[in-house]
Protein backbone atom coordinates (compact mmCIF):
# COMPACT_ATOMS: atom_id res chain seq x y z
CA UNK A 1 0.00 0.00 0.00
CA UNK A 2 2.76 2.71 0.75
CA UNK A 3 4.17 2.07 -2.55
CA UNK A 4 0.77 2.83 -4.40
CA UNK A 5 0.84 6.19 -2.16
CA UNK A 6 4.52 6.87 -3.49
CA UNK A 7 4.08 6.47 -7.01
CA UNK A 8 0.78 8.71 -6.97
CA UNK A 9 2.24 11.47 -4.42
CA UNK A 10 5.65 11.76 -6.10
CA UNK A 11 4.47 12.84 -9.37
CA UNK A 12 1.75 15.48 -8.44
CA UNK A 13 4.51 16.81 -6.01
CA UNK A 14 6.84 17.05 -8.49
CA UNK A 15 4.32 18.72 -11.06
CA UNK A 16 2.99 21.51 -8.39
CA UNK A 17 6.34 22.82 -7.79
CA UNK A 18 7.71 22.61 -11.42
CA UNK A 19 4.54 24.86 -12.29
CA UNK A 20 6.11 27.82 -10.09
CA UNK A 21 4.45 30.35 -8.44
CA UNK A 22 0.94 31.44 -9.58
CA UNK A 23 0.88 35.55 -10.42
CA UNK A 24 -1.74 37.63 -11.60
CA UNK A 25 0.66 39.45 -14.19
CA UNK A 26 -1.42 41.84 -16.22
CA UNK A 27 -0.57 45.64 -17.58
CA UNK A 28 -4.26 46.14 -16.02
CA UNK A 29 -5.00 48.40 -12.93
CA UNK A 30 -3.93 51.63 -11.60
CA UNK A 31 -0.49 53.27 -12.16
CA UNK A 32 1.14 56.13 -10.67
CA UNK A 33 4.54 58.49 -11.16
CA UNK A 34 6.59 59.87 -9.14
CA UNK A 35 5.82 63.51 -9.66
CA UNK A 36 1.98 62.46 -9.12
CA UNK A 37 0.42 61.87 -11.81
CA UNK A 38 -1.45 58.86 -11.72
CA UNK A 39 -3.50 56.62 -14.85
CA UNK A 40 -5.34 53.72 -15.24
CA UNK A 41 -5.47 50.49 -17.78
CA UNK A 42 -9.01 48.38 -18.03
CA UNK A 43 -8.22 46.38 -21.03
CA UNK A 44 -8.34 48.38 -23.87
CA UNK A 45 -9.45 51.69 -21.86
CA UNK A 46 -6.57 54.01 -20.95
CA UNK A 47 -7.65 56.65 -18.13
CA UNK A 48 -5.21 59.39 -18.60
CA UNK A 49 -3.92 61.63 -16.12
CA UNK A 50 -5.54 64.18 -16.98
CA UNK A 51 -8.97 62.17 -16.30
CA UNK A 52 -10.03 61.97 -20.35
CA UNK A 53 -10.36 58.28 -21.92
CA UNK A 54 -9.19 56.74 -25.08
CA UNK A 55 -8.86 53.68 -25.90
CA UNK A 56 -5.69 51.59 -27.13
CA UNK A 57 -3.65 48.61 -28.05
CA UNK A 58 -3.90 46.77 -25.29
CA UNK A 59 -2.25 43.43 -24.80
CA UNK A 60 -1.85 41.46 -21.12
CA UNK A 61 1.46 42.21 -21.15
CA UNK A 62 1.67 46.21 -22.77
CA UNK A 63 -0.55 48.82 -24.25
CA UNK A 64 -0.05 51.42 -26.73
CA UNK A 65 -2.16 54.74 -28.37
CA UNK A 66 -1.53 57.74 -30.19
CA UNK A 67 -1.57 60.84 -28.46
CA UNK A 68 -4.71 62.43 -28.87
CA UNK A 69 -5.06 66.11 -30.42
CA UNK A 70 -6.21 67.60 -26.91
CA UNK A 71 -2.97 66.27 -25.64
CA UNK A 72 1.02 67.60 -25.40
CA UNK A 73 2.62 65.77 -28.04
CA UNK A 74 -0.39 64.83 -29.77
CA UNK A 75 0.44 62.26 -32.67
CA UNK A 76 2.87 60.58 -30.95
CA UNK A 77 2.67 56.75 -30.26
CA UNK A 78 3.42 55.96 -26.60
CA UNK A 79 3.78 52.19 -25.70
CA UNK A 80 3.71 50.74 -21.88
CA UNK A 81 5.30 47.64 -21.25
CA UNK A 82 5.10 45.57 -17.64
CA UNK A 83 8.16 44.94 -16.05
CA UNK A 84 7.32 43.25 -12.97
CA UNK A 85 3.73 42.73 -10.80
CA UNK A 86 4.36 46.34 -9.81
CA UNK A 87 6.21 48.78 -12.49
CA UNK A 88 6.10 49.57 -15.63
CA UNK A 89 8.02 51.26 -17.97
CA UNK A 90 6.63 53.73 -20.55
CA UNK A 91 8.36 54.94 -23.78
CA UNK A 92 7.73 58.13 -26.04
CA UNK A 93 9.38 58.95 -28.87
CA UNK A 94 9.47 62.79 -27.34
CA UNK A 95 10.71 61.84 -23.98
CA UNK A 96 12.59 59.76 -22.07
CA UNK A 97 11.26 56.36 -20.86
CA UNK A 98 9.41 56.70 -17.45
CA UNK A 99 9.19 54.13 -14.54
CA UNK A 100 5.97 53.96 -13.20
CA UNK A 101 4.99 51.76 -9.82
CA UNK A 102 1.31 50.07 -9.40
CA UNK A 103 -1.02 52.62 -7.15
CA UNK A 104 -3.94 51.77 -4.37
CA UNK A 105 -6.34 55.07 -4.95
CA UNK A 106 -8.38 55.37 -8.72
CA UNK A 107 -8.49 57.60 -10.62
CA UNK A 108 -11.73 59.74 -10.00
Amino acid sequence: MPRIVALIAIPLAAGLFASGPARADAIDGNWCHADGRSLSIKGPQLTMPGGKQIEGDYDRHGFAYVVPAFEPDAGATITMVLVSETQMRVISPAHADQLWRRCGKPIS
